[in-house]
Order: C-alpha cells, then sequence, then structure tokens
C-alpha cells in the first residue's frame, strides 16, 4: 500500500470482515473519527480477494491476527497493533497510554494470545446473532482502502 501527499493516513487498519467479532470492534472505531481531520485512519478489509496488502505479508498471516500499518511501512500487530489504533482515535487515548506503561503491553499482548486460542468458538456465536444477508453498518468518517 503506497500512500503519497495529503493520502498518507496516519494508520491503515487490516481487519478481518468475514469475522463478526472484528466487524463489530471496527464500526466502534469508525463511529469515533479520527483524533484530527489531517490524520485520517484508514481500514482495509483484508478478507476481501481484491485487497491490497502490504509487501512481504500474506492473506493468511493478516488475517490470523489484527495488525495496523504505520505511514512509515512499520506492521504491527497484536497489541501493539491495538496500542497504536488506540492512541489515534478520541476516548480511547488513555487505554493506550495504560499500554505503555511497564509491562502492560506485554500482559495485553499474553491476554490477547488466549483471545485468539477462543476466536473460533466466540465467532461461531456471534454469527448466531448476525440477521441473514446484513453486516453491521461499517461506514463513516474514515476512508476503506
Amino acid at each position: 500500500m503506497a500512500f503519497t501527499g495529503d493520502e498518507r493516513p496516519s494508520l491503515t487498519v487490516l481487519y478481518d470482515g468475514a469475522c463478526p467479532l472484528c466487524r463489530r470492534e471496527i464500526s466502534v472505531y469508525r463511529g469515533l473519527g479520527p483524533l484530527s481531520p489531517d490524520t485520517p485512519v484508514c481500514f482495509t478489509d483484508v478478507s476481501e480477494v481484491g485487497s491490497p496488502l502490504p509487501a512481504g505479508t500474506t492473506r493468511d498471516g493478516l488475517l490470523a491476527r489484527f495488525h495496523v500499518q504505520s505511514p512509515d511501512g512499520r506492521l504491527l500487530s497484536g497489541a501493539q497493533a491495538f496500542l497504536a489504533l488506540w492512541a489515534a482515535l478520541p476516548g480511547w487515548r488513555w487505554l493506550a497510554r495504560l499500554g505503555r506503561l511497564p509491562g502492560m503491553a506485554w500482559m495485553m499482548e499474553q491476554v490477547y494470545c488466549l483471545f485468539l486460542r477462543c476466536r473460533p468458538q466466540l465467532q461461531r456465536l456471534a454469527r448466531r446473532f448476525d440477521r441473514p444477508g446484513a453486516h453491521p453498518q461499517t461506514t463513516g468518517t474514515f476512508r476503506e482502502k
């Protein structure tokens, strides 16, 4: 993904749009808007076959964990990705600051790894609440890549 000039986002969120848990969470983030209009956050549903992927990644690898890509191309994963996203969103910055305390990011990563083990069961449960043919609204003030 290459961004130039004014199009360059502060972050690109790479999410699994086929996951009902991920869709719901991303919908919440999109409803917040970026901290400032000159630093938008972009969202890319990597479950869509036509979605561009960052160099050196695979779709399966991106679908396995939460990722964000920084403007300089760095790919962050798991707890570090959440911390970067939360730092860019109003109402979530306190959690990002908390995660920057010594040992907190490590602890958050351990909890995230536990969540990943339970994710398939939680996805099955969440799918029971999806209406056929409907997905939670995922449009908002952010740009879709």
